[in-house]
């Protein structure tokens, strides 16, 4: 139906930068609210930033000034740059998408919220 890919990931030390990128593809009829949170070994999963159609965004206390959402409509895809990297970023980021489905005829017929399959960020002290 909805397929999302992450990728950006990787190995960075401290202070450094990765960019995040996450690509929908497949029965998308529109994106409402695209998502990326991360889960760090042994915590629960937390809400990094997400980021409306209309471009409004929201970010966790941890991340504010440091990590920035964007999307590009166009291609159905959402990206999270990372700034100053901290060891505590170290986690898997998961992307998320709040889906409105698209038929055989392009209408829109439903919709659901899909997950990418993870990109591993780790930051070294």
């Amino acid at each position: 139906q909805v397929q999302l890919v992450e990728s950006g990931g990787g190995l960075v030390q401290t202070g450094g930068s990765l960019r995040l990128s996450c690509a929908g593809s497949g029965s998308i009829f529109s994106i409402r609210t695209m998502y990326w949170y991360r889960q760090a070994q042994g915590k629960q999963r937390e809400l990094v930033a997400h980021i409306t159609i209309y471009g409004r965004t929201n970010y966790a206390d941890a991340v504010k000034g440091r990590f920035t959402i964007s999307r590009d409509n166009a291609k159905n895809t959402v990206y999270l740059q990372m700034n100053s990297l901290e060891p505590e970023d170290t986690a898997v980021y998961y992307c998320g998408a709040d889906v409105l489905l698209a038929n055989s005829e392009n209408r829109m017929d439903g919709g659901n919220r899909f997950w990418g399959q993870g990109t591993q960020v780790t930051v070294s002290s």
